[in-house]
């Protein structure tokens, strides 16, 4: 048969890193290990009751049952202002600040096919989510790595980048609270990136995935709450984490209209907007009460006090994260993060990420999630435990 040849833009296209940790997982589960899988990213807990009855509720409705807005219904667009309001404080103008996205990580590859000409240049964080590079090698753009530092907190040091990048870059991806490091940023710093973003002409992506997940009482600040932010970005905030929507596939951006517009455009030519009920669900999401937010940031944060409290009694010098659902634990000594891995995977059956999959930054640690129970996490330190690592 004919094999046909992809596009030297397809072609392009950075290594999915995690594939062979995913196959080396799968392979030692079909010899009928028992794997505590800490690598992934995926909310393990259902999505709360009351937004599932939304779904099968309007998914009755003929009216749901066609085409729906191309931009997406009114009523969610304003669900997302009415959420932004309430929980930041910020305005935002549902009809031109609002763009309904299939998933917040189609928004944040899509931005770079709106903005990005061949040659052009974007800020990227590194450790960072890796689909940042996906968009940017997808447009011909071009990477200029930001190192997140334990030192800084692991927040971007904008001194430190070269006036040549500052000079050429158009768009600059942040992500807090951080995957992967778990770090947090205050309104103090993003008051500086948007001073930052002004002086050199360029679009702030910030990605808010894991915006509802806050630890120790300290609410994750949003970009927009910092006076000028809509002049120079956006924000995309996915319901995935916040309301174990994973599958859903439903996000949004909000902030700058010109972007905004931008991201509106392309899925004019890509897409027919999400299935109505799923609109409409979200917009329970939104609306409702946010109790089971509350109660998942409780057991998220119960996760991590039991890891890090267990990873710190064996001599593990680990410290907890502030947000998201990730830890992020540095390597012994001389070891490197696949080969640390590939220790917790085939000695102790844990399976965690390597920080070098996240960007050279990331060499020296791994990551840690909090998607399994307490009983299992608890089960992970004692096998850790008897690998006399620490």
């Amino acid at each position: 048969m004919k094999q046909f040849q992809m596009n030297q833009t397809m072609k392009g296209l950075p290594k999915q890193y995690f594939a062979s940790l995913v196959a080396k997982v799968g392979a030692l589960v079909k010899e009928g290990a028992d794997i505590i899988n800490l690598g992934q990213g995926n909310p393990d807990q259902p999505t709360p009751d009351h937004i599932v009855k939304s779904l099968k509720e309007a998914a009755d409705l003929p009216k749901y049952h066609k085409y729906p807005p191309f931009r997406g219904y009114r009523f969610l667009k304003e669900a997302v202002a009415e959420f932004y309001q309430r929980e930041y404080g910020v305005d935002i103008d549902p009809e031109k600040e609002v763009c309904v996205l299939f998933g917040g990580k189609g928004g944040l590859v899509e931005i770079s096919q709106c903005m990005l000409n061949p040659g052009d240049v974007t800020l990227v964080p590194d450790p960072g989510y890796p689909d940042y590079w996906s968009g940017v090698a997808l447009a011909g753009g071009q990477m200029e790595m930001m190192p997140l530092q334990e030192n800084n907190n692991f927040l971007p040091d904008y001194q430190v980048i070269s006036e040549d990048a500052k000079k050429k870059a158009k768009l600059m991806f942040l992500n807090y609270p951080n995957n992967p490091t778990g770090a947090t940023a205050s309104k103090a710093f993003y008051d500086e990136t948007v001073t930052f973003a002004r002086q050199h002409d360029l679009c702030v992506v910030h990605d808010f995935a894991y915006g509802g997940i806050g630890f120790d009482g300290q609410k994750p600040v949003s970009f927009l709450q910092s006076e000028g932010a809509k002049e120079v970005g956006i924000e995309i905030y996915t319901l995935s984490k916040t309301y174990n929507m994973a599958g859903w596939r439903v996000a949004f951006a909000v902030g700058n209209a010109s972007v905004i517009e931008m991201l509106n455009l392309y899925q004019d030519h890509m897409y027919v907007s999400l299935f109505g009920a799923i609109q409409k669900a979200a917009a329970t999401a939104l609306l409702s009460p946010q109790t089971c937010v509350d109660e998942l940031v409780k057991k998220y944060e119960g996760r991590r006090n039991v890891l890090i409290e267990g990873l710190q009694s064996i001599g593990w010098d680990v410290k907890a994260p502030n947000g998201s659902f990730f830890a992020w634990l540095p390597c012994p000594e001389g070891m490197s993060s696949e080969e640390f891995a590939d220790i917790l995977l085939y000695k102790a059956h844990i399976a965690v990420a390597p920080g070098r999959g996240f960007g050279e930054s990331g060499e020296g640690y791994v990551r840690v999630g909090l998607l399994e129970e307490e009983d299992r996490l608890k089960e992970a330190v004692e096998r850790i435990r008897k690998l006399e690592l620490f």
